[in-house]
């Protein structure tokens, strides 16, 4: 007798998209210059391994921010229109707002682990890096929180599925040029760099707004 085989099928996925952003290799060491410029005129108090910027960085006038802007805003819009069923007409009639800022992480730095309320999408985009390192594999990886499964009973039989049902977090390695797009409410955090040189990224708090759509909050 033949058995016919289950329907299996993902439910409560998170969608993570990745991306090159176009005309990155000059823009980048414009950009890693502004940002020095920057970090070394700012005369407030930072942790000297984790330098973050206030989050008005899209507001630059500077030519390579307002180029990185619309390169980082066309790529998250790219990630959700495709898990989204709107039509071209429909999405374009969304207002996008946007805040973004960028962090320098030294040598044996990292960024803490975080979410971001009232933000429907996060970005990260990689403008510099140092090679990996050659004895943690984990050096200044992006790592992405699994939540959904953590009260589940673990066995032999669920603790190595198979993507997309594998628990535990997701990693992405930064890459200069490359961004990463999930939901602003996932945990999130920049794993310790244990690289000589640093690690520059800009990361963008992103959300959409419906025509009549009220009562969002401020960021």
């Amino acid at each position: 007798m033949s058995v016919t085989p289950p329907i299996v099928v993902p439910i409560l996925a998170t969608p993570l998209g990745v991306l090159s952003l176009p005309d990155t290799e000059a823009l980048n060491p414009a950009l890693a210059a502004l940002f020095a410029a920057r970090m070394r005129a700012d005369g407030t108090l930072h942790n000297p391994l984790c330098y973050c910027s206030r989050d008005d960085l899209l507001e630059w006038p500077e030519q390579p921010v307002q180029q990185l802007t619309a390169a980082i805003l066309k790529g998250v819009n790219s990630v959700v229109s495709a898990v989204n069923n709107f039509t071209p007409a429909q999405f374009d009639s969304f207002t996008l707002q946007a805040r973004g800022w960028f962090t320098v992480v030294a040598e044996n730095g990292h960024v803490p682990s975080t979410h971001y309320p009232l933000t429907a999408w996060c970005g990260i985009y990689c403008v510099a890096a140092p090679e990996p390192s050659a004895t943690r594999a984990d050096s200044g990886l992006l790592r992405l929180y699994e939540s959904r499964l953590g009260t589940m009973f673990a066995d032999a039989t669920n603790a190595a599925m198979r993507m997309p049902f594998t628990p535990g977090h997701y990693v992405w390695r930064p890459t200069p040029g490359h961004m990463a797009v999930f939901p602003g409410s996932l945990t999130h955090e920049i794993a310790l760099l244990r690289s000589p040189g640093q690690l520059v990224l800009v990361t963008v708090r992103v959300r959409f707004v419906a025509p009549g759509q009220l009562g969002l909050g401020r960021w």
